[in-house]
């Protein structure tokens, strides 16, 4: 029987509240079933039905990748795409769209994609509100509250050729850049206090801290935040409002910000992070890719990550994900089964862990590294 995923993740905090009042074992002799949650959508407003098509990029970890112990794709944006097909009562079809969500959605392939820009208006489909924010961040050892000033010089780390070392070298031009081949190492120079300051994407930096066991805080914004958004058709306007219903109600019962901290240690807020002097209001990333300029890496946690970083181009045609078999993921049935990449024994517990955990999972980027701080 169909049961809501909602439904599943509060019954955590449920059991655990009534554990605080010693009263687990009264409750545990009763057994609740969750009504069938009927489907909301059919065609055409989705393809097919009972199935929710969703696009994922996953040389994007930790939105969406592949741990190399397994062939499933799992990831924050897995989790949240699992948690709006839930809502419509639908299964998940999970389809490698890699970096070219716009043919995804053109050609059919696909219902709607996550991990989209909110900055990026290159893009000719819908995007919703953001269900994450992001930015270039800079990050301290939590006894440094300061924000630096590029006549203190500091010493910061960042990736090599990421679009974080390009923003600390705009910015801090009298500071000192240390690069290293993956944020991994970058964290480590700065508990070893060979720098003062990690510059990352705050997704990105704050998965691979907290998956390497790093004690880190973000002290400052390079950039105006923006964040991830949904990508739905422009014309399909059943659709459009039904993922932003959808979005409102998981953002609103706390389901997003519990997939946030399974992946991230913590829910990310942004609101009261100050900016540093030289940040300014995030541009379009057509400000440089009509350049042509792809210098900016992809960001990475450890070198062990598969694939070429060093380029944030778009797919050829002939690679896009319509070419391969979609993953399916019937994450409405009780025994449900897709890993949710946890394998740290901190999950939720909607899904049965298979044991790949948030070390297997090696970052490949954030999907903007052409876009200007």
């Amino acid at each position: 029987m169909s049961r809501s995923m909602t439904t599943k993740f509060f019954s955590v905090f449920v059991v655990s509240a009534l554990a605080l009042f010693g009263m687990v074992g009264c409750a545990s002799q009763e057994s609740y079933t969750p009504p069938e949650k009927a489907p909301t959508l059919s065609s055409p407003t989705i393809a097919q039905d009972g199935v929710l098509r969703v696009g994922v990029n996953t040389g994007n970890a930790p939105l969406a990748g592949q741990p190399a112990s397994s062939s499933k794709i799992v990831g924050l944006d897995v989790d949240v795409a699992a948690a709006l097909a839930d809502q419509f009562g639908l299964k998940l079809e999970l389809v490698d769209v890699e970096t070219d969500a716009e043919s995804a959605l053109t050609n059919g392939s696909v219902d709607i994609v996550m991990g989209v820009d909110k900055s990026d208006t290159t893009g000719s489909f819908w995007t919703s509100e953001a269900y994450l924010p992001t930015a270039v961040a800079l990050f301290a050892l939590p006894s440094n509250d300061t924000v630096p000033t590029n006549e203190e010089a500091p010493v910061i780390a960042a990736q090599t050729s990421s679009k974080s070392s390009w923003a600390v070298s705009n910015e801090f031009d009298n500071g000192t850049l240390v690069t290293t081949d993956d944020l991994k190492s970058a964290f480590a120079k700065l508990e070893s206090g060979d720098v003062q300051y990690v510059a990352a994407d705050t997704v990105i930096g704050t998965y691979a801290a907290h998956s390497a066991g790093y004690d880190v805080h973000i002290v400052a914004l390079m950039q105006q935040p923006s964040g991830y958004a949904v990508g739905v058709l422009d014309s399909n306007a059943d659709l459009k409002q039904a993922v932003s219903d959808a979005l409102t109600s998981i953002t609103g019962t706390g389901v997003v910000g519990v997939i946030e901290t399974k992946w991230l240690g913590s829910v990310l807020d942004l609101s009261q992070i100050p900016l540093t002097a030289g940040a300014s209001a995030a541009t379009t990333t057509s400000d440089t890719n009509s350049t042509g300029d792809t210098s900016a890496a992809d960001e990475t946690t450890d070198d062990s990550a598969s694939g070429d970083a060093s380029s944030d181009e778009p797919a050829p045609a002939d690679a896009t994900a319509q070419d391969e078999d979609p993953i399916v993921y019937d994450n409405t049935a009780d025994n449900a089964t897709y890993d949710d990449g946890t394998g740290d024994g901190s999950g939720t517990g909607d899904y049965t862990d298979d044991g790949t955990g948030m070390s297997d999972m090696g970052v490949e980027g954030d999907g903007s590294a052409n876009q200007a701080a």
